[in-house]
């Protein structure tokens, strides 16, 4: 019998779900809005629905062993989802529990950034790594640390939360309330924020002085940079310096084997990826330079979500094999 998971990507748009093989063969996938569902208790109704009909297509010799959710400001150890900003869903949501409740199947949720470096590890370029940073970088930043082959959680199920550390102290806002967060500079939204800034502070010729600010969008600065806009190449060199100076600091307090990005950004291949790396190393301690290897993720982009939720099932799954055996 075959053994499959289902993988869960809770976002403030959309929710994107799948039914996977432990090979990571995606059997059937589906979306739904997000914005549909102002009632929590509404949405897992609808959501528990939706498994029901999908496991009816499928026959008897496969059986599902869990449920894997990535969400927003998810808590792993509670199950919960906790005052998620993009969210319509206010306070903490137990959704975890409203979930088990209606389906009586193991539910295991985490942060999105977090099922992405657990689904780096069961799929993607980190299969056999037990040190390694994984880096989304989509609308924001989000982050998942690994070492000695566990995510880092930390006493409340929140560590990792890279894109607030800070940058400047007087730096910009950000929409957690801080100001200076990484995130506001290393992001689809932060690249933007910094093209905005050349254009009124630079005399420099620029094809993004077409567009009004409101509509740059990253897509126009990356092509503008692959064009050889000397503006746009400018504001990812000092995205990738920001970016590099961070995870030079990440890198002295886990000291990994691999760091991975993942998302829009890291799709500008080399423009982020150069200075990145070069100022990794500049700013690098001396005991780690040249030590920490800068990859793509290997995770298909169109399936990462869910892929990373079904990989928490199975990493729970040999996790409670391993203390079965322990004890």
């Amino acid at each position: 019998m075959q053994k499959l998971a289902i993988g869960i990507d809770i976002g403030g748009t959309s929710v994107k779900y799948g039914v996977v093989s432990e090979s990571g063969e995606v059997k059937l996938k589906e979306s739904f809005p997000t914005k549909d569902y102002e009632k929590v208790h509404d949405f897992v109704d609808y959501l528990s629905e939706r498994i029901a009909h999908s496991l009816d297509g499928l026959n008897s010799e496969h059986e599902l062993t869990g449920v894997g959710i990535g969400a927003p400001n998810g808590n792993f150890y509670r199950g919960t989802i906790e005052h998620a900003p993009n969210l319509k869903w206010k306070g903490i949501i137990p959704l975890a529990d409203l979930l088990n409740k209606k389906i009586n199947i193991p539910v295991y949720l985490t942060n999105d950034a977090n099922a992405a470096a657990i689904g780096e590890m069961t799929y993607g370029g980190a299969k056999n790594m037990k040190n390694f940073i994984m880096i989304t970088l989509g609308t924001g930043l989000g982050s998942g640390f690994v070492a000695n082959g566990q995510l880092i959680l930390g006493h409340d199920g929140f560590a990792g939360e890279f894109g607030h550390t800070t940058v400047f102290h007087d730096g910009r806002e950000c929409g957690c309330g801080k100001k200076g967060c990484l995130e506001t500079y290393v992001s689809a939204t932060g690249l933007k924020r910094t093209v905005i800034k050349l254009l009124s502070k630079a005399k420099t010729d620029s094809i993004l002085r077409d567009y009004s600010y409101n509509n740059i969008t990253s897509e126009q600065i990356y092509k503008a940079a692959m064009n050889g806009d000397q503006l746009a190449i400018d504001a990812f060199n000092f995205t990738g310096k920001i970016l590099g100076m961070k995870l030079a600091d990440a890198v002295t307090i886990v000291s990994p084997e691999a760091i991975f990005l993942f998302g829009g950004l890291a799709n500008a291949g080399k423009l982020i990826f150069e200075p990145t790396k070069k100022y990794m190393e500049e700013y690098n301690f001396p005991i780690y330079k040249d030590k920490v290897k800068l990859f793509s993720s290997l995770l298909p982009e169109n399936d990462a979500a869910i892929l990373g939720a079904a990989a928490l099932v199975w990493n729970e799954n040999s996790r409670t094999i391993v203390d079965k055996q322990l004890h």
